[in-house]
């Protein structure tokens, strides 16, 4: 009926409410596929230019009405030629969750094409990771980039570039932001992104930071039950003997925790043990040097593992009357000493902590 036309006039009314019910308008046509190439002779470059309105009315229309013209590869091929792809990255920054929740997930139909990426990954700064990172601490709902196959993608980036800072780095965040829900941490059990993690571990390229960049963020995952067990079945032993080898760096503290953390948290299952056994002599040195730590959580730490370590009958013998049970006596006696001496303190009463 001509009524295409004139709804894209108004697209330049400079009346808002003129461009936001218009802009509706248009994206219900655009949401039929017979209408689609109607659209995208005249409305593309009109939309791209609503998107960046200072109406957030006007911008949530507009990038509805994108988001539908990525329903087709030959649509969403010329959005990209269009210039769509700056646009929708930018606005993945609004403060408004639907201008978000529309860009990101046209951004996601884009993805879903290879021939997009290199104009994805084009934008200087990692301009689109960093995007993607701050869009995870917004209130815009998130589920969709689960069921649209972000993790699948994210576990390949790491098994194929598995020696790169900025995408480990960046992974990582993503990975960990995504996993707070159960049908994240199905969907990262069901990807490559734990292997993809663990894989890195191995890469001889990867400095300390970005090695316990990684190790931080695999023992946060680990808190997750069914994560903690996913993990314990797919661990290799080149990947064990790699963990052990880093819970040794005296020199990094902090890497040498999060990566005996890491062994802690590891199911003690028949296969776990005969991975582990291999290692048992240079776990009890680091576990000594745990143990005479003046912090407590190390001592903690190191506690907690040998416990979890003596379901496996060959370790408790090798314990036996080793230096680090002597050790660990120490440790027994000195805190009940602490116990001992806290119990001669009267707890004081609210009235006399605060008069």
């Amino acid at each position: 009926m001509g009524m295409l036309v004139p709804m894209l006039e108004m697209f330049q009314s400079g009346d808002a409410t003129a461009q936001c019910h218009s802009c509706a308008c248009v994206t219900m046509l655009a949401s039929s596929e017979s209408n689609r190439e109607a659209v995208m002779v005249d409305g593309v470059i009109p939309l791209l230019a609503l998107a960046k309105s200072y109406d957030p009315k006007v911008q949530q229309n507009a990038t509805w009405a994108l988001l539908h013209l990525t329903q087709s590869d030959w649509s969403t091929r010329i959005l990209c030629e269009a210039g769509a792809i700056p646009v929708l990255v930018l606005l993945l920054q609004s403060s408004d969750s639907k201008v978000q929740f529309h860009s990101c997930t046209a951004l996601c139909n884009i993805a879903a094409h290879q021939e997009h990426h290199p104009k994805l990954l084009s934008m200087g700064g990692h301009f689109l990771l960093k995007s993607l990172l701050t869009l995870m601490s917004s209130t815009v709902q998130k589920e969709v980039l689960v069921s649209e196959g972000l993790l699948d993608e994210i576990g390949q980036l790491l098994h194929r570039h598995r020696s790169s800072p900025v995408i480990i780095t960046h992974s990582c965040k993503i990975i960990t932001d995504l996993c707070s829900s159960c049908m994240g941490q199905q969907a990262v059990m069901e990807s490559l992104c734990l292997s993809g993690l663990l894989c890195a571990l191995l890469s001889p390229a990867l400095s300390d930071e970005i090695l316990l960049h990684v190790t931080s963020h695999l023992h946060h995952l680990m808190t997750w039950g069914p994560v903690k067990s996913n993990l314990s079945l797919t661990i290799t032993s080149e990947q064990v003997s790699r963990l052990v080898k880093l819970s040794g760096q005296i020199q990094n503290p902090q890497l040498s925790y999060n990566s005996v953390a890491i062994i802690c948290k590891l199911e003690m299952t028949e296969e776990t043990t005969q991975l582990l056994r291999p290692h048992y002599v240079a776990m009890m040195n680091y576990l000594l040097v745990f143990l005479k730590n003046k912090d407590v959580k190390f001592q903690q730490l190191g506690i907690v593992t040998i416990f979890s370590l003596k379901k496996d009958g060959h370790f408790s013998s090798l314990l036996a009357d080793s230096e680090l049970e002597v050790q660990l006596r120490k440790v027994h006696a000195q805190t009940e000493e602490t116990r001992r001496l806290l119990q001669m303190i009267q707890p004081l009463s609210p009235s006399s902590v605060n008069p």
